[in-house]
């Protein structure tokens, strides 16, 4: 079976006015061929209050977002609430439980990421990242949000373009989405 993955998301949140979420456009099929470069895997949703990227399968992320945004409906756009909602109908559900992928969430007063286990984790940190060049994207936000006074998109961006030049799998082409 061919999978169509890798991907870098970096959330940052620098208080309640500064949230912001980016990720890389690459679409990589199998181990060595990329697909597509500029892929949009970052949007704001649930009347533009919150923010989601996702890592993974992006068939498997897109049915994802929309189970997501039915259960922000459901929940009055209480962002824990409606994340511990998907969470189980993603672990629980037959069809929803082979699901490939990884969300990011963050609204003005959480930030969170979702998996297909069940897990529904806030970070201890005002900052997160996922896929391929996750680690390396993590390990740039952390320095640039401890050591510098840039805001939520400055150290998304630089978060990024530093995975991007260090993961095979993350390239430069960057969409960011703010709150």
């Amino acid at each position: 079976m061919i999978k169509f993955n890798a991907t870098t998301i970096v959330a940052v949140r620098r208080g309640p006015d500064d949230i912001c979420i980016g990720g890389d456009g690459q679409v990589t099929m199998g181990e060595t061929t990329i697909m597509k470069h500029g892929a949009k895997k970052v949007k704001k949703i649930y009347r533009n209050t919150v923010l989601t990227g996702f890592a993974g399968s992006v068939a498997d992320a897109f049915s994802l977002t929309e189970k997501f945004e039915s259960k922000l409906d459901e929940h009055g756009g209480n962002l824990k609430r409606a994340a511990v909602a998907l969470a189980q109908l993603w672990r629980q559900d037959q069809a929803s439980r082979n699901l490939e992928a990884l969300m990011i969430v963050a609204d003005r007063e959480s930030l969170l990421l979702i998996s297909g286990n069940g897990e529904v984790i806030e970070p201890d940190e005002d900052f997160i990242a996922i896929g391929s060049g996750g680690n390396y994207a993590y390990s740039a936000a952390k320095a640039l949000y401890h050591h510098t006074d840039m805001n939520a998109e400055e150290i998304v961006r630089e978060s990024l373009a530093i995975a991007s030049s260090i993961c095979v799998y993350t390239n430069s082409n960057i969409n960011v989405e703010k709150l």
